[in-house]
């Protein structure tokens, strides 16, 4: 829908001709970029976020971490995000290329040497600048949308303390926070998402040629499709690491709290 409007007008109308022109496997296309490339992106995005988030708020000290966790929860997941895109870039460029230029390949060992002898180092980097566009905002909302919805779940929806829930409950409400993160990561990288998709695809072109071309109105095709992706897809993300650290028994620090000299403060005011 992003790369070929005129010919793909809207999500059923898109899966039916998929279906018809390259049968059931059209709908696969790109799988192998996209499963190794997010599995490196993920690995940066939420490793990478655990450690600068313990970082900057070591820096901070613990009145200022209470107090901007929102400011903190953004900057670790955008230094987080910004590691990973690099990462991702590559296997994000073969993915485009086997997706929207019919003939060019239909798998990640032809596309990649292809691409390679094409255009150099260059073909899988390209597409960083505009990725950060859609990739930072969107993890930047992504985290700090969770963190702060978690923490507003358990104190205005969930009618006990989450020490008091069970392991199943508490992953009920990271799977709630986590699909309404995602409706808004949605709506937040989608006019970036749109650029890449067309950059990847048309050769030497750049990003203020291709925000040119599709206008205000062409950057947000496709957004409806996208929110029902990318909601679920971020709160089966959140479940899944959630799931991973409870199996494991690794540490699942509560919602924060305010800091006792902090309520002191309060207090005496």
């Amino acid at each position: 829908m992003q790369a070929e409007p005129s010919r793909y007008r809207g999500m059923l109308q898109g899966f039916s001709l998929t279906v018809e022109e390259e049968g059931m496997r059209g709908l696969a296309k790109g799988w192998a970029p996209t499963c190794v490339g997010y599995s490196m992106q993920g690995l940066c995005k939420f490793g990478l976020y655990e450690v600068f988030k313990l970082r900057y708020a070591d820096m901070l000290g613990p009145e200022r971490a209470y107090l901007w966790r929102t400011s903190l929860y953004l900057a670790a997941s955008a230094t987080a995000e910004f590691f990973a895109d690099i990462a991702l870039s590559p296997m994000e460029a073969a993915k485009v290329r086997i997706q929207t230029q019919p003939g060019f390949a239909n798998t990640l060992r032809v596309a990649v040497p292809k691409m390679y002898l094409e255009e150099g180092l260059w073909a899988f980097y390209k597409g960083v600048a505009p990725l950060w566009m859609r990739q930072i905002p969107y993890t930047m909302m992504k985290f700090a949308c969770f963190e702060r919805t978690l923490e507003a779940l358990y104190a205005y929806v969930v009618p006990k303390p989450r020490s008091e829930c069970s392991k199943p409950e508490q992953l009920g409400v990271t799977f709630v926070a986590g699909y309404i993160a995602g409706i808004f990561c949605a709506i937040v990288s989608h006019p970036a998402d749109s650029v890449v998709s067309v950059l990847n695809k048309e050769k030497g072109s750049s990003t203020m040629e291709v925000l040119k071309k599709l206008g205000f109105i062409g950057v947000w095709k496709g957004l409806f499709p996208r929110i029902l992706m990318i909601g679920t897809l971020t709160a089966l993300q959140w479940f899944i690491y959630d799931s991973v650290k409870v199996y494991f028994r690794l540490p699942r620090p509560p919602p924060p709290e305010m800091p006792a000299s902090l309520k002191e403060g309060f207090f005496f005011k």
